[in-house]
């Protein structure tokens, strides 16, 4: 095998390869052989089939796939060679007429850049210190009775935290909606969720009470007729439900599945399901700011263009599905994402630098752990399993996730690291404002 190099570009890179095309003969020869006993064709016994027929019926599609084949194994041999590390698969074009027993091809492709030695000792990162307390449980207790409560109907006025279910009319500058009668709402009271105005007038009153109120109704209401419109508004209550919240007693804790063990072992678990999501959260900070710290050091790192242009592409495509999900115009362009995808591909090249460099290798045993940890949030666990098993690409993914997240307590580990405590609702809070 013959290999040539050159550099087109400070990224790219143009190998021209040379191979005997005795490699490619032989190769459609150990297929046609292969074939002659697997094959089956009608009219013929198997195992019988003439060399001839199979030619007919195979010859191109066997010549391509060995070439194809030869071409892939040359092309890694070749990279090996010159010790280049490609960052996207090659393009390639063949020569056909280069004749003199040899296949002639030009791969051309974007390699990974040359970054150096990074020493991440100073980088400054802050190393959360969090921990779930007793008072965090029996606010997710609350939260559990909370989204079991029931609903009973009450003879008193309304008052923070009831149900109320109305009905309205309002009257614009524009006239009256509905025309006609009336439309019904709920709402909770105290809550937010229906117009101020209305929610105010709203406490105080019984079922069968009327009252006549002044509202602005917000830009984002749901009636198009009175968006962002002052109003005359007539309300009616139909019903006040005051909610009644479960007892934590045997039936309750028994509806999440715990038979035995009582309240101590319901609290055991509503810890740990608190635990593994701190941690998460955690995680995912820690995560952020690391990976951002580390790219802002490293700006001067050049990313290959083409990996630049798939990651925004792939960006587009995630923004196009939450943007039909949500009933808005998707983007059209990778345009917006570039930026993006430049400091994510930046990202991953400083990552895995950082694992060849200092021997950080993925831990299976945490890849499993991570993959029963996603299977747990399915109703049936062992299929997700198999499909991850199943599907190289999902797997590839998990496993780069696991070994990024490896990389990152690698970096906290050796860098300057500042140590904050914060709190498990602390937390929470901020990852629902991220």
């Amino acid at each position: 095998m013959q290999v040539s190099i050159e550099s087109t570009g400070s990224l790219e890179r143009k190998l021209t390869v040379k191979i005997p095309a005795e490699r490619v003969e032989s190769r459609v020869r150990e297929r046609f052989n292969e074939l002659g006993r697997t094959v089956r064709i009608k009219g013929f016994r198997p195992g019988k089939v003439p060399a001839k027929v199979i030619e007919q019926r195979y010859g191109q599609q066997v010549r391509s796939e060995a070439m194809n084949e030869e071409i892939g194994r040359s092309f890694q041999e070749a990279v090996r060679q010159e010790k280049l590390r490609p960052a996207v698969a090659p393009a390639i074009q063949t020569n056909p007429a280069a004749g003199g027993g040899e296949i002639e091809y030009t791969a051309t492709f974007e390699v990974v850049p040359e970054i150096g030695r990074i020493d991440v000792s100073t980088l400054e990162v802050t190393r959360i210190d969090a921990a779930v307390s007793e008072a965090d449980i029996d606010r997710m207790i609350e939260t559990l009775r909370m989204q079991r409560r029931s609903w009973n109907p009450v003879e008193r006025a309304a008052g923070p935290g009831d149900m109320v279910m109305f009905e309205y009319n309002a009257t614009t500058a524009d006239g009256r909606h509905p025309a006609s009668g009336n439309d019904r709402a709920a709402t909770l009271v105290g809550s937010g969720a229906f117009v101020k105005e209305v929610e105010d007038a709203l406490a105080g009153m019984r079922a069968g009470e009327v009252k006549t109120v002044q509202a602005a109704f917000p830009a984002a209401f749901r009636e198009p007729v009175l968006a962002g419109k002052s109003a005359s508004v007539e309300l009616s209550v139909v019903r006040v439900q005051e909610q009644v919240l479960p007892a934590v007693d045997e039936a309750f804790i028994a509806s999440f599945g715990i038979r035995d063990g009582g309240l101590a072992k319901f609290r055991a678990d509503v810890r740990a399901n608190l635990d593994r999501e701190l941690r998460g959260a955690v995680r995912g900070r820690t995560k952020g700011e690391v990976i951002e710290k580390l790219v802002n050091a490293w700006q001067d790192v050049e990313v290959p263009p083409a990996m630049a242009r798939n990651e925004a592409r792939a960006l587009l495509a995630q923004a196009q599905q939450q943007a039909k999900q949500r009933g808005v115009e998707p983007p059209s362009s990778t345009d917006p994402f570039m930026a993006a995808a430049t400091r994510r591909v930046r990202a991953f090249l400083l990552l895995n630098e950082l694992a060849q460099q200092n021997q950080v290798q993925v831990d299976s045993k945490r890849v499993a752990e991570e993959l029963a940890l996603i299977a747990s949030t399915y109703e049936q666990p062992e299929q997700v399993v198999a499909l991850y098993q199943r599907d190289q690409e999902l797997m590839s993914g998990l496993r780069n996730r696991v070994l990024e997240d490896q990389v990152v307590e690698w970096i906290v580990e050796h860098a300057k690291v500042t140590p904050r405590s914060a709190s498990f609702d602390e937390l929470m809070k901020q990852n629902a404002g991220a």
